[in-house]
């Protein structure tokens, strides 16, 4: 259970191919089991659905910050939805699924007001960490609305290439002053999740183990976490996805040592070290390293 009072999504990271038929050909042909982190190959086939998982123990770098040639060894990134793939690589595409995208709040208001979620005062519920309103998930009318604007992003992420997506601020409803449950929330992924499905894509379920007994029903099929070693959370993902978890720990945040995280779950999941504002290779402050 999550109880810290800034939930994770407080360090979710602001977000700034495999387009071709060889791309998709070596890619489909990649159907190996989970190996060591320089020689997985970028994907496995699932029969659950006929999408692309990420193999177990791949390199892993998150780049939602702004894309940037990928470092010797990756084989699987994560990219905002408006950048492109890293071709030849297994491509998660972040979108924020959840919550207003930061610039974004007068498009909503001014096309869609009534998905803004509000307190009994009528004033916007804001997640203050980013600045970003919250959806509102809460009926069943209002999260079709959203699944179709949603929908047409994660459609985008399949057309640029992308092999998964990850629908961040799952856990929207831990900020929501009330408003929202997790069974709104979860009722809303399953929405998205079928979408991805239908487009090829792979769904990982981004933080958030309030929700983690509930990802199959919900249909994720693996994870993207983050801090999931400071908050001691490492093995639960692990444990629901098998070890197709990309995780990401921030340099300079909370008393753990990345050293002794990749000794403690270095061989169950992908972990990778990144700065706080996850800024491109060659700016100042950037930081990358993997076990």
């Amino acid at each position: 259970m999550n109880t810290r009072a800034l939930s994770l999504s407080f360090r979710r990271r602001r977000a700034a191919g495999l387009a071709t038929a060889v791309g998709a050909g070596m890619l489909a042909g990649c159907a190996v089991a989970g190996g060591a982190s320089g020689d997985a190959g970028p994907g496995q086939r699932t029969k659950a659905a006929d999408v692309l998982l990420p193999t177990a123990g791949t390199r892993f770098d998150y780049q939602i910050g702004g894309a940037y040639t990928p470092p010797d060894g990756v084989r699987a990134v994560s990219r905002d939805r408006e950048d492109e793939p890293a071709p030849g690589l297994y491509n998660v595409c972040y979108v924020n699924a959840f919550q207003t995208q930061p610039g974004t709040l007068e498009w909503w208001q001014d096309t869609h007001p009534d998905l803004l979620l509000h307190d009994g005062d009528g004033e916007l519920i804001i997640d203050e960490g980013w600045d970003e309103v919250l959806l509102d998930t809460s009926t069943e009318a209002r999260r079709t609305q959203l699944a179709e604007i949603v929908g047409k992003w994660i459609d985008g992420c399949a057309e640029s290439g992308f092999q998964a997506v990850e629908p961040d601020n799952l856990d929207s409803f831990e900020r929501s002053k009330g408003k929202l449950t997790k069974d709104h929330n979860a009722a809303f992924a399953e929405a998205l999740a079928a979408r991805a499905h239908t487009g090829g894509l792979a769904v990982g379920q981004k933080n958030t183990t309030d929700l983690l007994d509930r990802h199959a029903e919900i249909g994720f099929d693996f994870a993207v976490t983050e801090e999931c070693a400071q908050f001691d959370e490492c093995d639960a993902y692990a444990d629901a996805y098998e070890g197709r978890v990309l995780a990401i720990e921030y340099e300079g945040e909370g008393d753990i040592d990345f050293d002794e995280s990749c000794s403690t779950w270095g061989d169950r999941i992908s972990l990778v070290l990144r700065d706080l504002d996850v800024l491109p290779a060659g700016e100042k402050g950037y930081v990358y390293r993997t076990c």
